[in-house]
């Protein structure tokens, strides 16, 4: 089962997450990283290195989260592939703590 990444990421991404995957499965946009979960390994590396824990099983997902799968798979799509990590937002650590945030999401 994939993994997603939901909207605790977005303003934050830290992409540490990227750092760890072994098959190159993140892709970036504006200000948040989705998986493409066709490429997802499902090895969990990424969910444990998440500061915000941002990312999760899709078999984990909660309810209220469940589009991030579809959303994930999309953008994936949409955005480019990233492998190497990039520059952390200078304001990452202000959002980190904020719940909801699918709203921020640019790109989409």
């Amino acid at each position: 089962m994939p993994y997603v990444v939901t909207d605790a990421c977005i303003k934050c991404k830290f992409m540490d997450c990227v750092e760890v995957c072994p098959t190159h499965a993140f892709h970036e946009g504006p200000n948040a990283v989705v998986i493409n979960p066709s490429d997802c390994a499902n090895c969990a590396l990424c969910e444990m290195v998440c500061p915000v824990a941002a990312i999760v099983s899709r078999a984990g997902l909660p309810p209220a989260l469940a589009g991030y799968a579809e959303l994930n798979r999309r953008l994936a799509g949409q955005w480019p592939k990233i492998t190497v990590k990039g520059a952390v937002p200078a304001d990452a650590e202000e959002w980190a703590e904020v719940a909801d945030k699918g709203r921020y999401l640019e790109g989409a």
